[in-house]
């Protein structure tokens, strides 16, 4: 099951009663948006204990059509890579062991 972030700010708000929904959901934004930006100029983000996010390149090769067998160009890119932190593995797999 996904989460998509309108149930990610429900739930933020709703463990906020203080808060804006519309606040919140702001706030959500603004923290995606800066990630998003910082990615964008190469940064590496890092939130200690849930994990790092970076840009990867992919240098450019020579692909193939599965559906022809062509072969085909294919450009460089960059990509986004996400790493796990510590903590968030430990509680992934704190019930694996049993």
């Amino acid at each position: 099951m996904a989460m998509i972030k309108s149930e990610l700010v429900q739930r933020i708000a709703s463990q906020n009663p203080h808060l804006y929904q519309r606040d919140v959901e702001n706030i959500v934004n603004a923290i995606l948006g800066e990630i998003t930006g910082a990615m964008a100029k190469g940064d590496r983000v890092e939130l200690r204990g849930f994990g790092a996010f970076s840009v990867k390149n992919r240098p450019a090769r020579t692909g193939r059509n599965p559906r022809t067998g062509a072969h085909v160009s294919v450009e460089q890119k960059s990509v986004p890579f996400f790493k796990t932190g510590k903590e968030m593995r430990e509680r992934l797999n704190k019930n694996s062991g049993s």
